[in-house]
């Protein structure tokens, strides 16, 4: 999130942050975008009373309240750690993408720095991809490969992805908002 906030304050990608939501009020997040001029909404998710499509019915209010919509807004997550709602995909449909430290389609999900490591992956890495109904399944805008080192501990591994994730973020969000991003299938085609 900071990156692409940067990015975005730098003037090297051409949209405007609207709003930062947490699923967690003391996320360290917040207080990067309250530094960075972004306003800030928290929807904290412990205890929440109701479903999960009706948590998600909330930040789409939040989201359509600060002006990004369906039509015109894109969702970045960044550390969200909730799936979100079939309803909320279908409403945002190629609208949201997320950051996977693996290079999808290996190892989605939790831990994907330990599986890659526990598989003896000579590669690893992360991609930028599209949020669809499934588990890190949309399809892929941006991918960075990483090599695994033989001494690699999940930690040292993670740091090096972790670079590359600050990297290739801010990137996929500039081409989104540049409309250099078609999807065909399951492929991205990057004009």
């Amino acid at each position: 999130m900071e990156s692409i906030l940067k990015a975005i304050k730098k003037k090297k990608i051409p949209i405007n942050p609207a709003v930062v939501i947490s699923n967690k009020k003391d996320a360290k997040g917040l207080k990067i975008a309250q530094k960075l001029g972004v306003h800030i909404e928290i929807v904290d998710s412990k205890g929440f009373k109701g479903t999960r499509a009706q948590y998600d019915k909330k930040i789409i209010s939040i989201l359509i309240k600060h002006g990004v919509t369906p039509k015109n807004g894109l969702v970045c997550l960044a550390g969200f750690m909730r799936i979100i709602s079939p309803e909320f995909v279908k409403k945002y449909k190629n609208k949201i993408i997320n950051i996977h430290p693996a290079l999808l389609p290996a190892f989605p999900g939790l831990n994907s720095q330990k599986q890659a490591l526990d598989y003896g992956a000579k590669v690893s890495g992360c991609s930028v991809h599209f949020v669809d109904s499934g588990m890190d399944t949309g399809p892929v805008i941006i991918q960075a490969v990483v090599k695994v080192n033989e001494k690699d501990t999940e930690e040292s591994l993670s740091k090096r992805i972790l670079k590359e994730e600050h990297r290739i973020y801010p990137e996929a969000v500039n081409l989104f908002a540049r409309k250099k991003i078609k999807i065909s299938g399951r492929r991205t085609i990057i004009n």
